[in-house]
């Protein structure tokens, strides 16, 4: 029996530390946006997401997975490939689901500064907020 308790326990501490946490999540997102990969930007989402973009020409709320992907498929053609800093990522989270905010900066034809928050429930993007912020200290 103890035996058979050991190896639960270690089958499931290496089972749990491939899981991504939603720091993870929200690095690989943030990564795909820079990259134009609209395909693996939507990828984690929540059947029923809401992106809020507020300020800039996609300024506005979308809904749904076909709006959201309609719109970073816009960002991505305007855009192209993009270098990305992210500062200050951090997570709070419960037993309900976890919320990320972090400070992002895409750099391309013009720095593009965004205070970021994805809110996370199941393992799944449910809730997106873009908010354009010029004067965002990224580094910091």
């Amino acid at each position: 029996m103890f035996k058979r308790t050991i190896s639960a326990v270690i089958l499931f501490a290496t089972s749990s530390i491939a899981l991504a946490s939603p720091t993870d999540d929200a690095n690989a997102h943030f990564k795909a946006i820079a990259a134009g990969n609209v395909d693996a930007i939507v990828q984690g989402y929540g059947d029923n997401v809401v992106l809020q973009w507020v300020g800039g020409p996609l300024d506005g709320v979308y809904s749904g997975t076909a709006q959201v992907k309609e719109v970073w498929s816009k960002f991505a053609k305007a855009q192209g490939e993009l270098q990305l800093t992210v500062a200050k990522l951090e997570e709070s989270a419960n037993p309900k689901g976890s919320t990320v905010t972090a400070n992002v900066e895409f750099k391309g034809k013009s720095a593009i500064k965004v205070r970021y928050v994805l809110v996370y429930r199941d393992g799944k993007l449910v809730n997106e907020t873009w908010q354009i912020d010029p004067k965002l200290a990224t580094m910091y």
